[in-house]
C-alpha cells in the first residue's frame, strides 16, 4: 500500500525505480568520461558507474528514509504505542523491495555490456545480505539520532555527500597511488568495501575478501541489535523527543 501511495504521487510511477538510476549513471558517465575525459573505455566505465551508483543509491536514499521515518510519523507516535524500530523497518524493507528489481536492471546491463554470468555471480547473495544489514544499522542509528537531535535530519545528508565522494563510486579505490591509503579506505569504509565487492564478482569475477565480509556482517548485526534494545528501553523517552 505505501509503495502505490508514493507511486501515485508522479507521473511515471514504478518507471522511477529504474529511471533514477540510470540518470544518475549518465550524468557521472557525461562528466567524468566525456568531459573530463578518462582513459576508461566506455562500455567498461558505464559498467563500474553502474555496479557502483546502483549500490549507493540503495544505501543512502535508504538510510535518508529510514532516519527521517520516526519524526514524520510523529502523529502515529504520539497516539500509538508500538516499537520505535517498526517505522525505519517499514522504511528499509520497502527500499529492499525496489532494490530488488534495480538489480535486475543491473544484471541486464552487465549481460548488455558482455558481462556474462558466472558461479562467481552467486557472491551476490551474501553481499547483498551483508549490504542489507549494514543498511539497518545506519537507518536504526540514525532514526535514533533524528528523534534524541532534529539537527541530525541536516547532517545525515552531508555525511552521504562525504561518502559518495570517498567510497569509490566514480573511481576506483584500487588506482590510488597510495597503496596504503587504498587498504584503509577498503578496511575502515565498509561502505567502499561493499561497492569494491560488488564490482569484483559482476565485472572481474573475483570473489570478495569473506573475512572482511564477515566482519561487516558482524559488526552490522551487533549494532542493530543494540539500537533495537535501545529503543525498546527508551521507548517513552524516543516518543517525547519527537515530540517536542
Amino acid at each position: 500500500m505505501l509503495l502505490k501511495a508514493d507511486n501515485s504521487k508522479f507521473k511515471l510511477g514504478i518507471l522511477w525505480w529504474f529511471l533514477e538510476p540510470l540518470m544518475w549513471v549518465g550524468v557521472f558517465f557525461v562528466v567524468f568520461n566525456l568531459i573530463l575525459d578518462t582513459e576508461r573505455k566506455s562500455g567498461d566505465f558505464i559498467l563500474f558507474l553502474a555496479c557502483g551508483k546502483f549500490a549507493f543509491i540503495w544505501f543512502s536514499k535508504t538510510v535518508l528514509q529510514a532516519s527521517g521515518s520516526i519524526v514524520a510519523s510523529q502523529g502515529l507516535v504520539s497516539k500509538i504505542d508500538m516499537p520505535k524500530s517498526l517505522w525505519p523497518m517499514s522504511a528499509i524493507q520497502e527500499s529492499l523491495y525496489r532494490q530488488s528489481t534495480v538489480y535486475l536492471l543491473l544484471f541486464t546491463i552487465l549481460i548488455f555490456f558482455g558481462a556474462y554470468p558466472g558461479a562467481v555471480w552467486l557472491w551476490m547473495i551474501p553481499i547483498a545480505l551483508v549490504m542489507y544489514l549494514l543498511i539497518v544499522a545506519c537507518g536504526l542509528v540514525g532514526s535514533c539520532l533524528v528523534c534524541i537531535l532534529r539537527d541530525f535530519q541536516k547532517l545525515i545528508p552531508l555525511g552521504m555527500t562525504f561518502l559518495l565522494f570517498t567510497s569509490g563510486i566514480f573511481w576506483d579505490v584500487r588506482e590510488l597511488k597510495s597503496q596504503e591509503k587504498a587498504e584503509l579506505l577498503l578496511t575502515y569504509n565498509p561502505l567502499a568495501f561493499m561497492i569494491d565487492a560488488h564490482r569484483q564478482v559482476l565485472m572481474h569475477k573475483n570473489p570478495p575478501d569473506a573475512l572482511h565480509l564477515l566482519a561487516i556482517a558482524l559488526v552490522a548485526a551487533a549494532v542493530i541489535f543494540l539500537t533495537i534494545s535501545f529503543m525498546r528501553r527508551n521507548s517513552q523517552y524516543l516518543a517525547l523527543k519527537v515530540l517536542t
